[in-house]
């Protein structure tokens, strides 16, 4: 197995686990806004699902963008616009049932964030964006090696 191949399973399964954790805490947290336990509940669960699987494949972009000398902004930087992405991908699919679901808490900050297709894409891309910085830093810089130590 050369070295690449060996980074790039190292950085999915770092980055599919900072996913998890950070998806868990950003889905509580968004999570919160319903001022239930079971919205929190489903948030944390929503989100570590989608924190596993973003995680990992922005460890294996990161690998490909930065590999072992871009640095930390490299990462970040594709981690951000993966992440609008793959949120907005995921935002778009989001059924016409459960945006109404969310609706009923009468929470107004929720209503207007579920309010169509548009806000709700918005909403996610921002959410998985924020996870997939966060990754894409933490797991370029863990693969940053400097000019002078090869």
């Amino acid at each position: 197995m050369t070295e690449n191949n060996r980074l790039y399973i190292k950085s999915s399964i770092f980055g599919a686990g900072l996913g998890l954790a950070f998806g868990v805490l950003i889905g509580a947290i968004t999570g919160a806004l319903s001022v239930s336990w079971d919205g929190i509940l489903f948030c944390s669960v929503a989100g570590g699902i989608i924190g596993v699987f973003a995680g990992a494949l922005t460890g294996a972009l990161v690998v490909r963008t930065a590999g072992s000398t871009g640095g930390v902004s490299t990462g970040a930087y594709t981690g951000m616009a993966f992440g609008a992405l793959i949120g907005g991908a995921l935002g778009i699919f989001i059924p016409a049932s459960f945006r109404a679901s969310v609706a009923a808490f009468d929470i107004l900050l929720l209503k207007v964030l579920t309010q169509g297709w548009f806000e709700t894409a918005v909403l996610l891309s921002f959410l998985v964006s924020i996870l997939c910085t966060i990754v894409g830093a933490w797991t370029s810089g863990r693969n940053f090696i400097p000019r002078e130590q090869k």
